[in-house]
């Protein structure tokens, strides 16, 4: 069985004079919504940001975090499915497994680097703020009977203990390490798949499992903690995140068919989107929906974030055919061909988009950092609206810059254009 790789198109030659290397057309859109993500990732995770009360998550269930594993879904499609078709099923499990490493180690790099960072801003006494506290690192610095645990560190590197906010690596790791298991079933029979997929989703919802007495599949953050009631578990379960990474692994592998584009399926999925805004954040917080509030406390298993609650993933769904439509095919709708200021401005923006969706992973990992530090300096800087924004330009630039390093490293320009 093959699969056409649908990021790409080549132009039909004529019959008659077909040319040596026929144009290919990158689809942008993958590269655009990524990097939109990574800047959304930002204001999220800022501490006291108020750009974070309107970023796209506060209007409906899903938010970045849908957008950040879908779309790495698709490029772990591109990426990985063609070296199972290339160089068959053990070379491309070998490079699964190369990726969970680069992964792994960018997760302990980054804990570290911002562990210290929250270290060095508490001991300058500035603020009366304990900021390695805020992410529950007290195992780590307070001395006593049940902190400091002489394996701690062991249980950071063997992601026995993940902390909070360092969940979403490590789900990307074990939902990366499914990936052989998808490849082979596929082979087999794409209804397959889809029962992995779906099972594993039902296995990690608790409501549900509890609710039948079945065990729950998710695994414990704090393995020091004996009682089950009060055990943590990783916030983002992979086991319902690999839902909506696998769609859009299958889209990009045709193994689902892209959604035609008609008024019909245009008109429910505005519907969807639109009668989510009164269930959202903004429709408790500013139109005082006080029914939703109650609706959404009643209902927390369908919009649940960290077992991947079916709502969102249908919100998201919804979202993301009517943000491919207005894209356009392979994203022609984002490039302007106008030669107006207006237009040459967007030309600019929108290669800077494209260049921090293509370095996700490097943008990702920097962005967690700049985001501690960028509510740190709120703090000392305040939280003028002026000052808030001067910040949040701040940390976009360092994602920027980050893109563009990343991609020049990447390059290898030490070598010889010949050999690259």
């Amino acid at each position: 069985m093959t699969f056409a790789d649908p990021t790409t198109t080549t132009a039909a030659p004529s019959a008659a004079a077909a040319p040596a290397n026929p144009v290919r057309v990158r689809d942008i859109r993958l590269d655009f919504f990524r990097g939109l993500a990574m800047f959304i990732i930002l204001f999220a995770h800022t501490p006291g940001n108020f750009l974070t009360s309107w970023i796209p998550a506060r209007w409906g269930f899903s938010d970045a975090t849908e957008i950040f594993v879908f779309c790495s879904g698709m490029a772990s499609a591109i990426a990985f499915g063609s070296t199972f078709q290339r160089a068959g099923f053990a070379l491309g499990t070998a490079r699964v497994g190369y990726r969970i490493w680069q992964v792994y180690w960018a997760h302990v790099g980054l804990f570290f680097a911002t562990t210290a960072l929250l270290a060095f801003v508490t001991d300058l006494d500035i603020t009366t703020r304990n900021y390695w506290g805020q992410l529950n690192l007290w195992m780590l610095f307070v001395e006593g009977e049940h902190w400091q645990n002489p394996d701690m560190l062991f249980r950071f590197m063997t992601l026995q203990w993940v902390p909070n906010l360092f969940d979403i690596l490590p789900m990307y790791m074990v939902i990366l390490a499914m990936m052989p298991i998808v490849i082979f079933l596929a082979r087999v029979h794409l209804g397959l798949v889809a029962a992995f997929c779906g099972i594993l989703w039902l296995l990690g919802q608790r409501k549900f499992m509890e609710a039948a007495g079945l065990p729950y599949l998710n695994f414990t953050a704090e393995p020091w903690v004996g009682n089950d009631d009060w055990q943590r578990r990783w916030f983002l379960n992979p086991f319902g995140w690999q839902l909506v990474f696998f769609t859009g692994f299958a889209f990009m592998r045709g193994w689902l068919p892209k959604p035609p584009v008609n008024k019909m399926l245009i008109g429910i999925a505005a519907f969807i989107v639109l009668a989510n805004i009164p269930l959202s954040n903004i429709g408790v917080r500013e139109l005082g929906f006080d029914w939703a509030r109650d609706w959404r406390a009643d209902n927390r298993q369908w919009i649940s974030k960290s077992d991947f609650g079916l709502l969102r993933y249908v919100q998201f769904l919804a979202l993301a055919y009517l943000a491919w439509v207005l894209a356009g095919d392979k994203g022609h709708r984002l490039r302007v061909s106008a030669t107006s200021a207006l237009s040459r401005a967007w030309d600019k923006v929108l290669t800077v988009i494209l260049k921090v969706g293509q370095q996700s992973l490097a943008v990702f990992v920097v962005s967690i950092f700049v985001a501690r530090f960028n509510g740190f300096a709120m703090d000392i800087l305040g939280r003028e609206t002026i000052t808030v924004l001067a910040v949040n330009a701040f940390g976009c630039g360092v994602l920027i810059l980050t893109a563009y390093l990343a991609g020049w490293f990447k390059s290898v320009p030490w070598k010889p254009k010949a050999s690259r």
